[in-house]
């Protein structure tokens, strides 16, 4: 071989090795895909003649079910250099990401509309302790009390739902980023809030879904802001839990109690846009009627007793029983269920005059009034003011109006006075007669 030849041979071999580009952890390259394998695929990194893996979970920053499904022999691929894979070198196995790079990309996305104010929107992949996890290209992480605007108690409702998300936090070289759908709630409803309370009106009848429930009502949302129905306006009936009357996402129809723009708060009730409990009263319960219904309140001069939903009538002392009763308890309790006949009704006055007694059979060799307690009661303490109020007054008159209990004078049941105290009030009357006619 001539001096010539050795020394062409040599300048092509310099040549060789000064093309070829020293790999070093951390850089991006380009390579080529030599095999696909099950669980990697084997790259060529170019210019270098050395050879790299890419394992399935750093191809994509999404899931992958098979590797066949994104790589193929022949494709082109930019990926960042992890780390070489054992010691051997010479034969150029270096563990390679193409996950690593496309986070890299998507770091610098999110840390762009972050500084801008902007949203993302993201998939919730999994529930953990104490928030959720979602995926935005990078791992994003939102913390239970940053789901929504109010307690959640199961988040697992959430998991693959996409979401939209306000960034809250952001450090790439910690891979941390800190994401709060309430926010983005609280902004939402905020622009509505806005519309609403400057549209509604005590008194409006509109339709709303129950968003929530308590044990105190019901949160029904009006179309961006949610309004309360306390449980005491849910229905005329008993109600002891809105859960047994409502369920969560039920249409209903609610009217507009209060409206408190300053506090955010609106007052609903579902009970007042149904048919009024008094309503056609004379015909559900005409005089001389047998209804049946529950003691719900006792007091020294009777009981109340509902006979439907939302109405209720006096049984007056005078009218429990045909014995001496001292005190309503003594014979009637709360939650009690009795017969009542009705004495009288008054439907503008709300008012059922009713007797428990008028049902019952009169003992033998009994003696009573002429008169009968409730109605017939307030009708002879009247005619004993008419008959007062033509005498000249006298001193011992004064005392004797001063003797009525405070209690029955401030009575705020809507029944008078000659109802309330029935015969008692009567018997005033004809002492007060009886003391004129003797001086």
């Amino acid at each position: 071989m001539s001096d010539n030849n050795v020394n062409e041979n040599t300048e092509t071999m310099a040549d060789a090795l000064k093309s070829v580009t020293t790999v070093k952890i951390g850089d991006t390259v380009k390579a080529d895909v030599l095999a696909v394998e099950d669980k990697q695929l084997i790259v060529g990194i170019e210019g270098t003649g050395v050879e790299g893996v890419v394992p399935i979970k750093e191809l994509s920053t999404q899931p992958i079910d098979d590797i066949h499904d994104v790589a193929k022999v022949g494709d082109k691929l930019d990926l960042v250099v992890l780390s070489t894979v054992g010691k051997d070198k010479e034969n150029g196995q270096f563990l390679l990401s193409k996950r690593r790079l496309e986070a890299q990309k998507v770091w610098k996305e999110i840390q762009a509309k972050y500084e801008a104010g902007e949203t993302i929107t993201a998939p919730v992949t999994s529930v953990v302790k104490g928030g959720l996890v979602v995926n935005a290209g990078v791992r994003g992480f939102v913390p239970a009390s940053m789901v929504e605007d109010h307690f959640v108690e199961d988040l697992s409702q959430y998991k693959g739902k996409e979401l939209e998300f306000k960034i809250i936090e952001i450090e790439p070289s910690e891979n941390r980023l800190i994401l709060s759908h309430r926010a983005i709630v609280e902004a939402s409803k905020a622009e509505a809030r806005k519309e609403i309370f400057a549209k509604i009106q005590p008194g409006d009848t509109v339709e709303g879904k129950v968003a929530r429930l308590t044990n105190f009502g019901a949160f029904v949302d009006l179309g961006g802001v949610d309004g309360l129905v306390h449980v005491s306006e849910i229905s005329f009936d008993h109600v002891d839990k809105p859960s047994d009357v409502l369920k969560v996402g039920q249409e209903i129809k609610v009217k507009v109690l209060n409206v408190d723009p300053d506090r955010n708060r609106i007052s609903l009730s579902i009970k007042a846009t149904l048919p009024q409990p008094w309503d056609d009263i004379e015909e559900k319960a005409p005089a001389g009627s047998v209804l049946t219904g529950t003691v719900k309140r006792l007091t020294t001069f009777g009981a109340f007793v509902e006979v439907f939903p939302g109405v209720e009538g006096l049984v007056h002392i005078s009218q429990i029983s045909h014995e001496h009763v001292a005190t309503p308890a003594d014979v009637l309790k709360e939650g009690q269920e009795v017969q009542v006949k009705v004495l009288s009704v008054d439907p503008d006055a709300h008012r059922l005059a009713l007797s428990i007694k008028a049902l019952q059979e009169r003992p033998a060799g009994s003696e009573e009034e002429s008169h009968e307690g409730g109605n017939s009661s307030r009708d002879n303490s009247d005619r004993g003011d008419r008959r007062r109020s033509s005498r000249p007054r006298r001193g011992n008159d004064r005392h004797q109006s001063t003797s009525i209990p405070a209690e029955y004078q401030q009575d705020d049941s809507g029944f008078s006075l000659g109802d309330i105290l029935g015969d008692a009030l009567k018997d005033v009357a004809k002492g007060n007669d009886d003391q004129d006619d003797n001086k």
